[in-house]
């Protein structure tokens, strides 16, 4: 993109990548909640596909150190193909995760009473 909407997308994408760098240890957002807080209510798509095609799309100086293992989808859904990887990120961070799905968060989306100092077995 060239000009005012190649700036426009550049600033949006960084907002975006705000937002996910800003994520706590131990917070679990889904893609819905990072596009709300960072302007874009009803963009989880969006926030979806600059996660998956991390620095060959974003321009960001952090780009590589975001935190994508705390942003599933809206039911605690893990991400396809990566779900052990984040699993163990997660659970390193004293999130419950069963069967793919996050079931408590010490903080974000998924609190729940109980959850600090809890991992879980199972993928």
């Amino acid at each position: 993109m060239n000009g005012r909407a190649g700036d426009l997308a550049r600033d949006r994408d960084a907002r975006i990548v705000d937002v996910i760098r800003a994520l706590g240890v131990g917070e679990v957002v889904s893609y819905g909640d990072v596009a709300e807080v960072a302007g874009y209510p009803g963009r989880s798509r969006l926030v979806g596909s600059i996660l998956s095609q991390g620095s060959d799309r974003l321009d960001h100086p952090d780009r590589l150190a975001l935190p994508w293992w705390r942003v599933v989808n809206a039911t605690g859904r893990l991400v396809p193909d990566r779900e052990v990887e984040q699993a163990r990120l997660l659970r390193a961070e004293s999130v419950t995760v069963v069967d793919g799905r996050v079931r408590a968060a010490p903080t974000g989306r998924f609190v729940s009473s109980g959850s600090r100092n809890r991992g879980s077995e199972r993928s």
